[in-house]
């Protein structure tokens, strides 16, 4: 089915009435919700945070100093406030709390690890933990404000101690597990680290991989690091172990030992609470730094109307702990609203294809949260459509994150995990916003494939013209948000300048957020996502936006998943490039193989049919897989870099360090 067809199909994709008669936001006050909201702003803040327990009110909502000029010209560096004095502790509103209102006995997280181990832990399971991991921070001399770095994989040990790093007024900042020893250091430097926590190893497509050895390299010599903390996961399957005795201490010496009593103290509500790195796919990764109690409001309030959460839900956000998604989407909005989640080590495709299937049966997933680039690797893995032996009848609601869905994997989606009901939330948001900021709300919103619509109460978006002007309806320009709000990044670590230029500076004079992402605005308003804004593509003038042209590529019944980049051209300036992953595996340029020829040119007029003889791509190459981020981004970059011969660039956020080279191999054949 085409965009086109699908748009004017698309109240074929409202939720059905039972669901919207019972969603948390009704289509009978959305609209007044929406109209409250957008009045005023900040009372409806207000409102959201008045959901979480303060141990003493904020006397001012919201105060808010714009990048300014200055007497010397230049632009003053932005500074928000919200609820400000008001104090608050994040993990008693995502633990304590609970416990104290009597639902210690509800789960709080099904863990299923890669091999096949699994293990339940209630509220009350999760309180005992918290506190034992808190009391074993402050022995290890970890006070309120240090920096904590954790370099851990997906195991309840991770959420345990995150909460306890927020639990005595800490800062954490989650690295991802398989990234490299100086990616890991950069983050350490970085933040001034005090404490790192590390695995032995970590089990990572059915094999045991040493970890250890990379948190030493990456903590040698930095004056800052007191400890490192080490939780036993692989055991006899990594020996060997570097050990530096009076640094390094077990988990299970320190923690499980400790006291699990711990009486929690309340902080600031601007208090840090994390530091969060971007990927780094381009320039020196910024450490984006976000508070108490305005993020907690924020992630909160979303996750409780974007996944209409209920009390018997069975949640799952399939990201790695260590990106934003799951920051605000495993751990702060589903704890903070009582939800029972699922959390997997392993990746998607281990021991066989289906094991999230498997997953979702066992536990009886309600709600799937994902990111498109599996929905697509699904789709190439099971072209017949989910094996009949998986029930995956449980699930309600359905989500999208990570970057803008095609419509063909949208319906693939819905039709094969939802069963053709379930509403799809796609979400757009980054880690400098916190937390959604544009999103469908299910039961209210009418459903187009490919589109996040709009934004969510409390929230402004536009998209704008250079001059910050709003595009007509059918046009294009960039992202922006309008006004601030609770969840926004306050600063980038040690660098507030960089903050303001990132991100303030563009549209001071209108107050604009920049998102870096180019939109679109369709003729009844709502919102299409083209990439980043440097992932679009001037061929002789025309602009052309990279998912535009990967979304038609997907379309075509051979392609499983696409990347297209812009490269030089004599003639044209620009040219597109496209790197296809094929449904049945061929592989090849158009020199490889007549079937490789014939497919090449069948994909080049699918593309020119669906959008113009413009955006023929120049060149087409069949690759086995393509270069993504560890979150699942494709790094168009490196695609770039491949196809001018140049030198690749910074590859730390790569999820399979050996992508390139096999792409690099097809195109020297």
């Amino acid at each position: 089915m085409t965009l086109d067809a699908l748009l004017h199909e698309e109240r074929r994709f409202a939720p059905p009435a039972p669901f919207a008669e019972a969603a948390n936001v009704s289509a009978a006050h959305a609209d007044a919700l929406h109209a409250a909201a957008a009045a005023d702003p900040v009372a409806y803040w207000a409102e959201q945070a008045a959901r979480l327990e303060w141990a003493e009110p904020w006397h001012t909502t919201h105060t808010w100093h714009p990048a300014a000029p200055t007497a010397d010209g230049a632009l003053s560096v932005p500074r928000a406030e919200w609820f400000a004095g008001g104090r608050l502790n994040v993990a008693v509103n995502c633990v304590d709390r609970h416990v104290a209102a009597g639902r210690g006995e509800r789960v709080a997280f099904h863990f299923e690890g890669e091999r096949g181990d699994r293990r339940t832990l209630t509220y009350a399971d999760l309180e005992r933990e918290v506190k034992r991991a808190a009391n074993a921070l402050t022995a290890l001399g970890v006070e309120r404000g240090d920096r904590v770095v954790l370099y851990l994989p997906v195991i309840p040990e991770t959420v345990i101690i995150t909460l306890a790093i927020a639990r005595i007024g800490a800062v954490h900042s989650l690295v991802f597990g398989g990234f490299s020893a100086e990616a890991l250091r950069f983050r350490v430097e970085d933040t001034g680290a005090k404490l790192v926590v590390t695995t032995d190893g970590q089990f990572r497509r059915g094999a045991a991989v040493p970890v250890k050895h990379a948190a030493d390299e990456a903590v040698a010599g930095v004056a800052s690091v007191e400890h490192l903390l080490v939780v036993r996961r692989t055991g006899d399957e990594t020996p060997d172990v570097p050990w530096t005795p009076g640094r390094d201490v077990w988990w299970h010496d320190v923690v499980d030992t400790a006291s699990p009593e711990h009486e929690a103290e309340a902080f600031d509500a601007e208090t840090p609470l994390f530091v969060i790195y971007t990927s780094g796919t381009t320039g020196k990764p910024k450490g984006l730094v976000h508070t108490s109690g305005g993020y907690l409001t924020h992630a909160s309030a979303t996750h409780w109307a974007v996944f209409d959460a209920k009390p018997d839900d069975v949640y799952w956000c399939t990201a790695d702990l260590a990106w934003v998604t799951a920051h605000s989407y495993v751990l702060y909005g589903p704890l903070s609203n009582g939800i029972t989640s699922v959390i997997y080590e392993g990746t998607p495709n281990t021991p066989h294809p289906a094991r999230h299937f498997e997953i979702i049966e066992r536990y009886g997933v309600t709600t799937y949260y994902t990111a498109p680039t599996l929905v697509r690797s699904l789709m190439t893995w099971f072209p017949d459509g989910v094996p009949a032996e998986h029930d995956l009848s449980s699930i309600r609601l359905l989500g999208s994150v990570g970057e803008a869905i095609n419509p063909e994997a949208w319906v693939w989606f819905r039709e094969q995990l939802g069963a053709g009901t379930a509403p799809i939330v796609d979400t757009w948001w980054q880690s400098e916003t916190g937390a959604a900021v544009m999103a469908p709300l299910p039961g209210v919103s009418t459903l187009k494939p490919g589109s996040s619509l709009r934004a969510l109460p409390g929230l402004t978006t536009r998209v704008v013209d250079d001059r910050g002007d709003d595009v007509p309806r059918g046009s294009g320009g960039y992202l922006v948000i309008d006004g601030t709000w609770p969840g926004m990044a306050r600063t980038v670590w040690g660098d507030p300048e960089r903050y303001r230029d990132s991100y303030w500076a563009r549209f001071a004079d209108r107050g604009y957020f920049f998102s870096g992402d180019g939109a679109k605005v369709d003729a009844d308003g709502d919102i299409w996502l083209l990439g980043r804004v440097d992932d679009v593509i001037n061929v002789s003038g025309h602009r052309l936006s990279t998912i535009e042209i990967e979304s038609a590529l997907v379309a075509h019944p051979s392609v499983g998943e696409a990347g297209v980049v812009g490269v030089s051209d004599a003639t044209t300036g620009e040219a597109v490039a496209a790197f296809v992953v094929a449904s049945d595996g061929l592989v090849g340029g158009a020199d490889a193989s007549p079937e490789a020829s014939a497919r090449i040119t069948a994909l080049r007029a699918h593309v020119a049919a669906a959008i113009g003889p413009i955006a023929k791509p120049r060149d087409v190459v069949l690759v086995p897989d393509l270069p993504k981020t560890r979150s699942g981004k494709i790094m168009r970059r490196l695609l770039v870099d491949l196809a001018e011969g140049r030198p690749l660039g910074d590859t730390t956020s790569l999820q399979d360090e050996a992508a390139p080279a096999r792409i690099a191999e097809l195109l020297r054949a």
